[in-house]
C-alpha cells in the first residue's frame, strides 16, 4: 500500500507553477494497479484460505466490493475537490475541526509505517528462502527486518522520489510473479491433479459458521485491496481528470481483484487441504509453497523468492517515503512539532521526519516479533487494514455531508446508497468480530500510534500557536522537500 505526494507546488500558491500533467489513461492505470498489488496477496492469501477453506475466492471478492463503494466516494470528492491532499482535505471539507483533519492525515502516516514494516516480515523471509535457508530462526528474520528499514531510511535520506515510470517496471515484475503462481496453478490443474472441486468448499478451524468466517478472512483480505486511494495524490498530474480518474481507478480494482480471484484459486488446487492454513513460512506466505509443490522439477523456485523481493522492497520505500513526507508537511503546517520539518542542507531531504518514521518501524517490527504470538506479517498487515478501514469509513461519511456543496461541471457523482453503504460496511470491518484472538494486538498497535501523535499534536498546540490556526493551507500543501 502507498500514498505519496508530489514534487511540485500546487496550483494556486502564489507565484508558483502548476505541476505537469503528464499521466494519461494508460500510465494511470499501470499506477493504480501497481499501487493495489504487491505485498497484500503475499501477505494474505494463506491466512485466509486457513479461514474459509476452498472458497479462498470469496473474501478477495467481498473485499473488492466494499474498496469499489468506497472507491465510488474517492471519485466523487477527488472529481469535485481536484488537489493533492487526499482523506486529510475532504475531513477537512466536511467537519472543518483541525483535530478531526490531523487524526485522518496521521492515521494515513501510521498506515504507510505498519504496511512497510509488513513489507519488511515478507521481505526477510523470501530473501533467506531465495538463499537457501528455509526454515530461519526468528532471531535471523528480526535481523534481517530491521536491517532493511535502516537501508530503506539511508535511501530516503538521499531524497529519492517516487518515479511513475519505474513503477511501470516494478509493476510488470509484481504482476510476472502472481502470472506464475497462476500459471503453475493452471498447469496443475490441466495435469489432473488440482482439485477444483475444493472451490466451492467452506471450511474453517475453529467451527465457525460461514457468515462470521468469511468476515474475519474479508478483513484480513481487506491488506490486499488497498492502494487505489492513493492514485488521488496523482490528480494535478492526470490529463482530464474528470474523465479519466474514474474509468482507471474501476478498472484497477477489476483487473486486481481477478488475479487475486486467479491466485486463490491456484492456491486451493495445489495445496493440500489440510496444509493450506499452515505454509511453510508463515512470514514468506503461501505462494511460495504453491511454486515449489506445483512445479518442483523446475527452477522456478530459485527464481520467485527474489521477484518476490523486488516487488515487496519498493512497496515499502515508496510507503516510507510517504510517511516521512507527510510527518515533514504537518511540521510544516505547525500541526507536528516543527523540530520534525528539518531539512538536510545538501539532500533536502527530511532527516528528522524519516528518523522519526524508521524508529517507529523498527519499534514495531521488535515489539511483534518479540511480544506477540502472531507473526509480523500477520499483526502488521491487519493493523494497516484496520487503520485504513478508520480513513475510509470517514471519507465516505465525508462523501454525504460535502453534497452541500455545489459540484465542479463533470464531476463524477456516487448514487447516494453507495457511500451510506460503503461506509457501514468498512465500520463493521473495524469491530473485534472480524479478528481473530491472536490478533487483537492490532488495536493495541493502532492506540499506540496514534496515541503517540495525539501527545505530538497537544505538545505543539501547548508550546507553538501560529497564525491562523492549524492546517491553514492543506489544500495545497507543498510537502515534498526533494523538489529542486
Amino acid at each position: 500500500m502507498t500514498t505519496e505526494t508530489t514534487g511540485a507546488t500546487a496550483p494556486g500558491q502564489q507565484g508558483q507553477p502548476e505541476l505537469r500533467r503528464v499521466l494519461g489513461p494508460g500510465l494511470l492505470l499501470l499506477f493504480i494497479v501497481g499501487d493495489i498489488l504487491g505485498a497484500g496477496v503475499y501477505a494474505v492469501t494463506g491466512r485466509l484460505a486457513g479461514q474459509v477453506g476452498g472458497i479462498a475466492w470469496l473474501p478477495f471478492l467481498v473485499a473488492f466490493a466494499i474498496a469499489t463503494l468506497t472507491a465510488f466516494s474517492y471519485l466523487e470528492l477527488v472529481t469535485k475537490y481536484p488537489q493533492a491532499a487526499g482523506a486529510a482535505l475532504y475531513a477537512h471539507k466536511a467537519f472543518g475541526l483541525h483535530f478531526i483533519t490531523f487524526l485522518v492525515a496521521f492515521t494515513v502516516v501510521c498506515s504507510g509505517i505498519t504496511s512497510a514494516s509488513t513489507s519488511s516480515g515478507l521481505l526477510a523471509s523470501n530473501l533467506l528462502i531465495g538463499l537457501g535457508n528455509d526454515a530461519p530462526g526468528n532471531g535471523l528474520v528480526l535481523t534481517v527486518a530491521l536491517g532493511f528499514m535502516l537501508v530503506l531510511a539511508l535511501i530516503n535520506l538521499r531524497g529519492v522520489g517516487e518515479s511513475v515510470k519505474f513503477n511501470v517496471v516494478l509493476t510488470l515484475v509484481e504482476m510476472s510473479a502472481l502470472a506464475i503462481v497462476i500459471g503453475i496453478g493452471f498447469y496443475v490443474i490441466g495435469k489432473g491433479e488440482g482439485n477444483l472441486d475444493r472451490i466451492t468448499v467452506f471450511e474453517n478451524p475453529d467451527d465457525k459458521g460461514l457468515f462470521m468466517a468469511a468476515t474475519v478472512a474479508t478483513a484480513i483480505a481487506f491488506f490486499s485491496m488497498v492502494g487505489f486511494e492513493d492514485s488521488v495524490n496523482m490528480v494535478e498530474e492526470t490529463k482530464d481528470p474528470e474523465r479519466i480518474f474514474p474509468r482507471m481507478m474501476l478498472t484497477g480494482l477489476g483487473i486486481a481483484v481477478i488475479i487475486y480471484m486467479l491466485v486463490a484459486v491456484s492456491v486451493v488446487a495445489v495445496i493440500p487441504a489440510d496444509e493450506i492454513g499452515t505454509p511453510t513460512n508463515a512470514e514468506a506466505g503461501i505462494l511460495i509453497d504453491v511454486v515449489k509443490i506445483g512445479a518442483p522439477d523446475l527452477p522456478i523456485d530459485d527464481v520467485f523468492p527474489f521477484m518476490t523481493v523486488f516487488a515487496v522492497a519498493n512497496t515499502a520505500l515508496i510507503n516510507m517515503l510517504m510517511a516521512s513526507r507527510l510527518i515533514y508537511g504537518m511540521a510544516q503546517q505547525h500541526v507536528l512539532p516543527p523540530v520534525l520539518g528539518r531539512v538536510l542542507p545538501g539532500r533536502r531531504s527530511p532527516y528528522v521526519a524519516i528518523g522519526f518514521t524508521t524508529l517507529l518501524a523498527l519499534g514495531l517490527i521488535t515489539y511483534v516479533r518479540l511480544g506477540s504470538e502472531s507473526t509480523i506479517v500477520a499483526s502488521l498487515s491487519g493493523t494497516t487494514a484496520l487503520l485504513l478501514l478508520a480513513v475510509f469509513t470517514i471519507v465516505n461519511i465525508a462523501c454525504l455531508v460535502l453534497r452541500r456543496e455545489p459540484s465542479r461541471p463533470h464531476a463524477f457523482r456516487a448514487p447516494t446508497a453507495v457511500p451510506v453503504l460503503g461506509a457501514i460496511l468498512c465500520a463493521y470491518l473495524l469491530g473485534p468480530w472480524a479478528r481473530l484472538e491472536a490478533d487483537m494486538i492490532q488495536y493495541k498497535i493502532a492506540a499506540g500510534l496514534l496515541g503517540l501523535g495525539i501527545v505530538l499534536w497537544l505538545v505543539t498546540r501547548l508550546f507553538h500557536k501560529p497564525e491562523g490556526g492549524h492546517f491553514a493551507d492543506i489544500e495545497h500543501m507543498d510537502i515534498d522537500p526533494t523538489d529542486d
